[in-house]
């Protein structure tokens, strides 16, 4: 909080600058201030006094004078023996702001439920914070692809100290991830604190702390997200995580058969979801591989079909039952391909920004 330092607003949160002061003070009293207000004070959302508001990102919301008066006691309180006259000019400074908001209705308890963090360091401080006071047990939901080597041994010293302290973690990833020889040497590490299962495709990012406090993302690319503590919320994102966690294929187990000779497991999955009418770009989204990728399995998909043009995929794959769940199978054990149909060259895949 008060590390802040620039030649207009050479401050932390304990000794606004004249600007800062008079917005924040604004805000204090009224609940919001629109964003342009803080445009000339970029001091108070660096010094996380006003955040986005969840409901209309357009305005910005006071975090509370207590609250503010909490981070910087905490800061004040490692640096004490150098910093004893600043710890009063601390108190003094909350104080004075709390007594701004004395006239106005005090706001429920549900305000401070969910907060936006805007910027990746905050992202970062919120739940590295999260995970330091982390008792018990640690939910995530990893989409995407196979896992880089050093994202994971970024996060390994955390992972170990909350094992260490009997935390349990439980993580779902998508099948693509199992094929990335770091996760399982990153599980084998986590030992029986850890335990991983895949499926076809998740949902989005998620991270839940001792059924306490939920991290989810707030924007497409990840500069924000969501700290969510409002009971009722979080309660319900477990659930969806422990609905995919039954669902979900152990790590250490094998992937189930796609239930037709010659079609792989991932084959499947991007047969039904060509099925539903999604486009190339979705697919590979969704399943965590690259459009090149993708679109390699669906030429595999139609040569192995006798598919000659994606609308006839598209019968073929209906045809062969992989549109949706497995069907019967003939005595054999293995389903009826339809004749190949060579005769026609396959088409060219299609553009990776079609919608």
């Amino acid at each position: 909080m008060a590390g802040h330092a620039t030649e207009e607003h050479p401050h932390g949160a304990d000794r606004l600058c004249a600007a800062g002061d008079r917005v924040y003070s604004r805000a204090v009293r009224r609940g919001r201030v629109p964003r342009a207000d803080a445009d000339a004070v970029p001091c108070l959302v660096e010094l996380a006094l006003l955040h986005p508001d969840p409901d209309d990102m357009g305005w910005l919301v006071p975090t509370s004078p207590q609250e503010v008066m909490t981070r910087l006691l905490r800061g004040v309180h490692a640096e004490v023996s150098a910093s004893q006259a600043r710890m009063g000019a601390a108190v003094d400074a909350v104080e004075w702001y709390a007594g701004l908001g004395s006239s106005r209705a005090r706001q429920p308890a549900e305000s401070t439920a969910i907060r936006v963090l805007d910027g990746l360091a905050r992202i970062r401080a919120a739940i590295d914070e999260a995970t330091d006071r982390c008792a018990t047990e640690v939910l995530t939901v990893q989409p995407g692809g196979i896992r880089r080597e050093d994202e994971l041994r970024e996060g390994l010293h955390r992972a170990t100290a909350m094992c260490r302290r009997g935390v349990r973690m439980r993580d779902l990833y998508t099948h693509v991830a199992r094929h990335g020889q770091g996760l399982h040497n990153y599980m084998e590490l986590m030992g029986e604190s850890a335990e991983a299962r895949t499926l076809d495709e998740v949902t989005d990012r998620l991270i839940v702390f001792d059924r306490a406090v939920a991290f989810i993302p707030a924007n497409t690319d990840r500069t924000m997200a969501l700290e969510i503590r409002h009971p009722a919320l979080v309660e319900y994102l477990v659930t969806v995580f422990e609905r995919l966690w039954r669902l979900g294929v152990p790590l250490a187990a094998s992937l189930p058969s796609a239930g037709v000779a010659g079609i792989t497991h991932r084959e499947r999955s991007i047969a039904a979801l060509l099925a539903e009418g999604h486009q190339d770009a979705v697919v590979a989204e969704r399943l965590g591989i690259s459009v090149r990728t993708c679109r390699a399995h669906i030429a595999r998909l139609s040569e192995r079909l006798g598919a000659a043009s994606r609308t006839q995929l598209g019968v073929r794959i209906a045809e062969a039952g992989l549109d949706g769940p497995p069907r019967s199978t003939p005595p054999d054990g293995l389903p009826a391909l339809p004749s190949p149909a060579p005769t026609a060259p396959l088409p060219a895949p299609e553009s990776p920004t079609a919608r």
